[in-house]
């Protein structure tokens, strides 16, 4: 994926590259190591990692994350920052969790800082 290229899926998913990375790229069954920010159409953050001081840590692939993460996930190598816009069906679809209201459309801003 190029940098600042914008990919729009079908399925609902957008994917930006905001800052390349080095080495392999991670795969499904690899375990991540991101830091993200999560927003509304608003702009209000609703979740940080770096809010809480520590990275996020899910196996990707493995639908411990939303399916939007998953899918946006693969393929990032170290150091890549990605923006990840994500459709309602990709996320909780008309499910309220938490500060974010049902059927919302999420944006993250995630860097993969490290592939376990």
């Amino acid at each position: 994926m190029d940098k600042n290229s914008g990919t729009v899926y079908p399925d609902g998913l957008e994917v930006t590259v905001l800052e390349g990375g080095s080495g392999d790229p991670i795969q499904n069954g690899s375990i991540a190591v991101v830091h993200y920010v999560g927003t509304l159409d608003d702009g209000t953050v609703f979740d940080s990692s770096y809010n809480r001081g520590a990275p996020f840590k899910f196996t990707l692939g493995a639908g411990q994350v939303i399916e939007g993460w998953d899918l946006g996930v693969v393929g990032m190598k170290v150091g890549e920052k990605r923006k990840l816009t994500i459709a309602p069906e990709l996320a909780y679809e008309s499910r309220a969790v938490g500060p974010i209201p049902a059927n919302s459309q999420l944006t993250f801003e995630v860097e993969l800082v490290g592939i376990n």
